[in-house]
């Protein structure tokens, strides 16, 4: 248990695994699945950590100076967290997100102090569905306000600080609640740092470790798979259809697609299930899991991360009525 805490961020980390037996049972496979529930962090996502970890680490190196403005792009998560420690801080914090993401997020930001801005999605596009066309735009504005604004970037696709605070923190803590006891790993990546951070300090705990990329169908580029519907897909936070710096492909053991329709139905068998309520992204990750239980990872044990909250995706049709 932790102690009496003098600052919020002080709550990040040291999430509880959950062993989802009843997924397991419901879906008739052999094995374990090891679930880190991210989304019980303060900014109810894993992104809490990457943006505690880079926001600490500017401050130690004298690039992030007291009371300089933060900036960074956003599906909503990274810059949930952001808005959390940069108001504990001292910092202001600017967060740059697409339309196409769901505005809960948006909301959530302005209430915890960040400006947010949003930006227009590209042509042609479809609400929800943000393609990595959509990023670029996004990526673009970020930019320009970052030298207006004189602001210290958190990029968390750049950054090492992004993936060291997954390979410090997350997957130790994996390794301790787990026993040790891990066959795989399965991450779907959007910046790519809980895949990178994750899969790095676990293949030194044993080599043996096997570490599962997972993407949308639609934009399977690792996969090496054309785009469908020009990578357009719902699982938002994910798979910009883009190859990510901070991915050493060396540590990919193999790739698995999910599709909309297969991380809305285990988001939503999660609940149901577990009591867990929580995202696409989420529901994409114990899907690709599922596939390897009934496949080559027969009776093994599986660990992965539950993303993030439900509550940020009231607005699409994850859990409609």
């Amino acid at each position: 248990m932790k102690k009496l805490l003098d600052n919020i961020y002080e709550a990040i980390g040291e999430t509880p695994m959950l062993r989802l037996s009843r997924i397991t049972a419901h879906y008739g496979v052999e094995g374990e699945i090891f679930a880190k529930l991210e989304y019980l962090n303060p900014g109810f996502s894993k992104k809490d950590r990457p943006a505690l970890q880079m926001v600490q680490e500017a401050r130690e190196r004298g690039e992030l100076k007291p009371g300089q403005p933060v900036i960074e792009l956003t599906s909503g998560n990274t810059g949930t967290g952001l808005s959390i420690v940069c108001q504990a801080m001292g910092h202001p914090f600017i967060a740059v997100m697409s339309e196409g993401n769901s505005m809960e997020r948006a909301r959530m930001m302005r209430a915890l102090g960040a400006e947010v801005v949003v930006v227009p999605q590209a042509p042609n596009a479809v609400k929800g569905q943000v393609s990595g066309e959509d990023l670029q735009l996004v990526e673009a504005m970020t930019e320009k306000l970052s030298v207006r604004r004189k602001a210290f970037r958190a990029d968390q696709f750049k950054l090492d600080s992004s993936c060291r605070a997954h390979y410090l923190n997350t997957a130790e803590e994996m390794w301790i609640q787990s026993e040790g006891r891990i066959d795989c790993f399965v991450d779907i990546v959007g910046s790519g740092g809980t895949f990178e951070g994750c899969a790095e300090k676990l293949k030194e705990y044993n080599e043996a470790i096997r570490c599962y990329l997972v993407e949308p169908e639609a934009a399977a580029v690792y996969a090496k798979k054309p785009l469908v519907a020009e990578g357009r897909h719902k699982i938002q936070g994910c798979g910009y259809a883009r190859q990510l710096p901070k991915v050493k492909e060396a540590l990919i053991d193999g790739l698995i697609q999910v599709t909309d329709e297969e991380a809305t139905r285990m988001a939503r068998d999660l609940a149901r299930l577990e009591g867990t309520f929580v995202g696409f992204s989420s529901g994409a990750n114990v899907c690709a899991a599922i596939k390897l239980l009934r496949d080559q990872e027969k009776g093994k044990n599986i660990v992965l991360t539950l993303n993030d909250s439900g509550l940020k995706y009231l607005s699409t049709d994850l859990f409609a009525e």
